[in-house]
């Protein structure tokens, strides 16, 4: 039997910050900073929000979406690279909020931006072999940034959650592929509390080179070319560098637009390409088809290709809140008030 997603829930903090706030407060051109990010504001935790808090939120939404009970989930995967704990597992809180059966097997996962669709691939490979009969798989973070360093004005939060799964499924998982090398071009050494990143470095060598690979190597896997999908959903650092990468493998830019999402909540690290994959679940009709390639630092890229059935259509398996609904959900705060709550202020 073929495996795929059974259901899927995203969550949006509804705080935000306009990248010219704070471009304002370090004095540079807020115009030019928001141009060239292609970002104009970002989705900011609250002070009691966290990975863990977003990865539960998306887990209810997502076992809704299911028409499962939680109690059959047989494994959690929470992908992240701001956990709360250094040492103490979210997938645990997830699976007791959620309120699943304790016979299940559960990890975090750390591949930076590409955590989350390692653990779909994990949750694939245990329930075609009927290890599971299903698993959650999730992509939280609430994105560092050191103040003034370019990261500040991309880094979002938010997360995606999805059931995996062999029946009544809304998208059957037609493939998955992987591109991976050593690559170091985004990093955060242990007790640092912001990562540092390579700058220029990240483009070429890094984002581009491995989103190229792991697409081309799926649609070489598959048979198929850009023409044969309907949508197409990259890792999405920034606003510029998705469109580009669709741009050059030959993707036209509407196939796009309904999974771009980083110009208006900002780069949710985990969440990034699968919050994108849940905005196009929330509109995509049945035989549509979906490419989705993310990508984490260090570096590495996940692609999957998907084919949306008919089962998204019956009453209830979409999410109930889509997220271009989440993204309307919203209000401005100030940087002195973004600082309190993302923590920026730090004790010597």
């Amino acid at each position: 039997m073929v495996v795929g997603i059974v259901g899927y829930g995203t969550y949006i903090p509804k705080m935000r910050i306009k990248v010219e706030e704070i471009a304002n407060v370090w004095g540079k051109d807020a115009a030019r900073v928001s141009e060239g990010l292609g970002i104009k504001e970002k989705a900011v935790g609250a002070i009691d929000e966290d990975s863990a808090t977003i990865a539960v939120e998306a887990a209810r939404r997502a076992v809704k979406s299911a028409k499962i009970s939680a109690k059959d989930i047989n494994a959690i995967f929470v992908g992240s690279e701001s956990k709360p704990y250094a040492v103490k597992p979210t997938a645990t809180i997830v699976g007791a909020a959620i309120n699943s059966s304790p016979h299940f097997t559960a990890a975090d996962f750390e591949f930076a931006c590409k955590a989350g669709t390692a653990a779909i691939q994990s949750c694939m490979g245990m329930a075609s072999s009927n290890m599971i009969k299903y698993g959650l798989a999730i992509g939280a973070d609430t994105a560092q940034g050191r103040p003034n360093d370019a990261l500040e004005f991309s880094a979002g939060s938010g997360g995606a959650a999805f059931i995996i799964g062999k029946e009544n499924l809304i998208a059957e998982i037609e493939g998955t592929y992987s591109f991976t090398t050593d690559t170091p071009d985004f990093w955060r050494r242990q007790h640092a509390n912001y990562p540092k990143h390579g700058g220029r470095f990240t483009a070429e060598p890094a984002y581009f080179k491995h989103v190229m690979a792991g697409a081309k190597g799926m649609m070489e896997r598959m048979g198929t070319s850009a023409k044969d999908y309907d949508y197409f959903v990259p890792h999405q650092p920034n606003g510029k560098f998705p469109v580009r990468v669709a741009k050059m493998l030959g993707f036209e830019h509407s196939k796009i637009v309904p999974g771009l999402i980083t110009p208006f909540i900002g780069n949710t690290y985990s969440g990034s390409s699968i919050i994108g994959l849940s905005s196009v679940l929330d509109v995509a009709k049945p035989g549509e088809r979906v490419l989705v390639v993310s990508y984490g630092s260090g570096a590495g890229s996940d692609a999957f290709s998907i084919k949306i059935t008919k089962e998204i259509s019956e009453k209830g398996r979409r999410q109930e809140v889509a997220v271009f609904d989440q993204i309307k959900e919203k209000h401005y705060v100030n940087y002195a008030v973004y600082a309190k709550h993302r923590r920026k202020l730090k004790e010597d």
